[in-house]
């Protein structure tokens, strides 16, 4: 109650500002949301909100036709004269008289088709005619969680910074609103400038609102949606979709308008349920109002997406364009449920804007000065959809607040309760902060780490971590430092890392490491270390192969130009052998015993892969992201890499100073990897990578190229398309020339939802194929046929596949696989 004085000012603000103002209601007395009301002959236009309410800012007194139009209503014009301000007008709708007289029904094809098949005849036409233009653009983002848990996984959640009710454990956690400037010159980019922005709670903030973000066009064949959805006028849509026709009805224009259900094939279909309204003879879309399971989509913690939208006739140009749209979607997973609204609003268009193509570059968003800076007063008078009465109150709130919660007493305050040192840190760790002072300590759990191997036996890790940020969010500065200790070999080791990231829009970063540490002789096999301990203790299979690293590093990394980083290192390293010193095994087999901790061979137990050694190691590595886009904000740059061009890697490495010459060495390496978006037929992704030696004929085998094997039949990280599948780790281990190749086709329902049952499950098919290539070696090929978004309900992360490897012409292995897929 304390807020509803300011909030009652707030809202009689917007009033005198808006100066006609009134509410749209349905004759049922239902809000209508997202009506688009206008004055007739001008680009002076408006929205109503989710209450159904409307601010339309006249500034001088006279006659005006004022038009409402929403879809599935008919559209009213009110002609009204004005006298003073405030002026009020509320108005009732009433729903269109759909009907079928207008249609001449043909018992040999469905009258349905007939008007899609013209509408896709003409959709490039339709896609061509907004192919350049300037328009206003309006976003607001709303999402709102309800009857939130106390804690998820036995971790409190706390009042998520004052956004939940005590006692209903509900509200709204996010709320923003900007306000931009499009410009559109087919093929680029869309071209956003954000001229105003806000946060609510968040006076210093910037939205993350942009029109990219929310442009479903469904004159393009398929609509990104977590997959890409298929498109009821799309080339193939008839594929995908039946077709009803509801009715017809003629809107103010004198336009005939059909109204279309889409009625998917199958169920779990990348295609959207609901309607759309096409205009006769034109064969434009009229509005759309369609909808889209989560299960459809693959993002499992979505219930449904509501797609709808409103297009507008501009006579001059001849052309019907979106001007309002509704993207609503509800959710719930790990007893969280909530639901989220993006609104948005296009006005003020110009379809022949005299463009200079040079303004076009690769920053497809940026702000102007002082774009979050914007007072109360702008917002009122600039905001085209009125804010509903909860989203007021959370800006008064939340803005209230913002002090309190900034400040030093109340932080301390939330920093001593969540401080406390509790009896489940000593599984998850222990954390103690200084949020006032942006300083982040963290100490890991020694049970978290625990581990076997048959060099050092039962041993754990404990990582401590201090993390300083700073108030503009570009610099940051780290420290941790890793020990650890191994109860067989009886060996401490520790290691340390400083690390300090200049900004955040080159992301030029420098760090300083060094200490002592067991290491793979391939590091890439990252999940090897946790899966090593169980089938060592379990099947006595001790796959993990380690050495001992001395060492100290220098690392710097930077953008160089858009689009181009580069990454080096310099580093000296001293570098010993290891040898097993435990045999236990909870469950000793009869037809093997553990392998050496040779790597070159599986029966030298004793017998060292290398000298030991010093070594000075150089390394400096490219990435070049062609075709990058990327988004600026005021505290930072956000790329985009192009999906349509390959990413290209190029390396090298030099080993020199090495207290054993023929350790010495130079390593050229390059890469490409692209991930090809084909659709409704799914994504292609693959990686094509080689490299040669020179002076490099007896390396220390640590500095060997190593390709990523497996032999563990198990998937944990869910990396796929970066690792051969059953390949031995060190089977195909060189030191002259080598090529390989991955790739991986997910169809995402392209095939299996189109067979009888089996379309049901909401399975995807994956194909995968890795080849191998080196001169000691005959060529390694891998082909698998996999099955994906397997699992039940929510939680479906799990992958099935079926290998078969071949070396040459003959069959090597075949067998099942099983992983997760995130």
């Amino acid at each position: 109650m304390k807020y509803s004085l300011f909030t009652l000012f707030v809202l009689f603000s917007t009033i005198t500002f808006a100066q006609i103002t009134g509410t749209v209601t349905s004759q049922e007395k239902q809000a209508l949301p997202v009506v688009n009301i206008f004055i007739e002959n001008t680009n002076n236009g408006t929205t109503t909100n989710n209450d159904g309410n409307y601010s339309l800012d006249i500034n001088k007194t006279g006659d005006y036709t004022i038009t409402f139009q929403y879809l599935g209503y008919k559209t009213l014009k009110k002609k009204v004269t004005i006298n003073q301000f405030p002026f009020v007008l509320n108005v009732v709708l009433t729903e269109e008289d759909i009907n079928l007289d207008e249609v001449v029904i043909n018992s040999e094809e469905n009258p349905a088709n007939v008007i899609i098949r013209q509408t896709i005849a003409k959709r490039k036409d339709n896609l061509k005619r907004t192919n350049t233009f300037k328009a206003e653009f309006y976003s607001r983002g709303f999402l709102k969680l309800i009857n939130v848990p106390e804690k998820i996984l036995g971790q409190e959640v706390g009042d998520l910074d004052g956004a939940l009710d005590s006692v209903t454990r509900s509200g709204i956690v996010y709320l923003s609103e900007t306000i931009s400037k499009l410009e559109y010159l087919s093929p680029k980019p869309l071209k956003e400038t954000i001229t105003a922005s806000k946060i609510s709670g968040d006076s210093n903030g910037f939205s993350f609102n942009n029109a990219t973000d929310v442009e479903f066009n469904f004159y393009k064949n398929t609509i990104e949606l977590g997959s890409e959805i298929v498109s009821p006028i799309s080339d193939f849509a008839f594929n995908y979709y039946r077709y009803k026709l509801v009715g017809t009805f003629y809107d103010d224009l004198g336009n005939l308008i059909n109204k279309i259900e889409l009625l998917p094939k199958r169920k779990n279909d990348k295609a959207f349920g609901g309607f759309i309204y096409i205009v006769e003879d034109d064969w434009s879309l009229f509005g759309t109002d369609v909808s889209l399971t989560g299960q459809q989509a693959q993002i499992p913690a979505v219930d449904l997406f509501n797609i709808k939208q409103t297009y507008t006739y501009y006579n001059t140009d001849k052309l019907w364009a979106k001007t309002t749209q509704l993207f609503d979607f509800n959710f719930s997973m790990l007893g969280i449920n909530g639901d989220g609204r993006f609104t948005a609003a296009y006005n003020d268009y110009d379809f022949n804007p005299n463009f200079d193509k040079k303004n076009f570059t690769r920053e497809i968003l940026s702000f102007e000065d002082n774009a979050n800076k914007k007072d109360s007063i702008f917002w009122d008078k600039k905001r085209p959809v009125p804010l509903t009465n909860a989203e007021a109150e959370d800006y008064v709130r939340k803005d209230s607040i913002q002090l309190v919660r900034e400040s030093k007493t109340y932080l301390d305050s939330v920093d001593k309760v969540d401080n406390k040192f509790k009896l489940g840190n000593l599984l998850g760790g222990y954390s103690y902060n200084n949020s006032y002072k942006k300083t982040y300590f963290n100490i890991s759990s020694p049970i978290s780490k625990l581990g076997f191997n048959t060099v050092q036996g039962w041993n754990g890790s404990v990582t401590a971590n201090y993390t300083k940020g700073y108030k503009d969010y570009k610099k940051h500065f780290n420290v941790s430092s890793t020990i650890n200790y191994g109860a067989s070999d009886e060996r401490l080791r520790a290691i340390g890392k400083i690390n300090y990231r200049f900004n955040r829009k080159n992301r030029a970063s420098v760090s300083l490491s060094g200490g002592s540490q067991v290491q793979q002789f391939n590091p890439s096999l990252t999940s090897l270390e946790a899966l090593n301990t169980s089938y060592s203790l379990y099947a006595e299979k001790n796959y993990l192969k380690i050495y001992d690293r001395s060492f100290a590093q220098l690392n710097y990394s930077q953008e160089l130009l858009n689009g181009l980083y580069l990454y080096s290192g310099l580093s000296y390293n001293r570098r010993q052998p290891l040898f097993n010193t435990t045999d236990q095994a909870w469950y000793p087999q009869d037809n093997r015993d553990y392998t050496s901790n040779n790597p070159l061979d599986p029966t030298a137990n004793g017998v060292a892969s290398f000298d030991a050694h010093h070594i000075m190691k150089f390394n400096l590595n490219t990435r070049i992201n062609f075709g990058q886009n990327y988004m600026t904000y005021p505290f930072g740059k956000f790329n985009i890499p192009n999906g349509k061009i390959p990413t290209l890697y190029l390396g090298y490495q030099k080993g020199f100073g090495s207290s054993n010459d023929n350790y010495n060495f130079d390593q050229f390496k390059a890469q490409l990897y692209q991930n090809v978006n084909l659709g409704n037929k799914g994504d292609l992704t693959y990686i094509i990578k080689g490299g040669l030696f020179n002076n490099a004929d007896n390396i220390a085998f640590m500095d060997y190229h190593h390709f990523n094997g497996n032999q563990t039949n198990v998937v944990m990280d869910g990396n796929y398309i970066n690792n051969f599948k059953i390949l031995p780790y060190y089977a195909l281990s060189t030191n002259k020339a080598y090529a390989e190749i991955h790739a991986e086709h997910n169809f995402k329902g392209y095939i299996l939802n189109k067979i009888p049952l089996l379309n049901k499950l909401n399975f995807n098919l994956v194909a995968g194929f890795n080849a191998a290539a080196t001169k000691e070696n005959k060529p390694y090929t891998e082909y698998s046929l996999g099955l994906s978004n397997l699992g039940w309900g929510k939680m479906r992360f799990l992958r099935v596949d079926y290998v078969r490897a071949y070396q040459g012409i003959g069959l090597v292995n075949d067998t099942f696989m099983f992983g997760f897929s995130f």
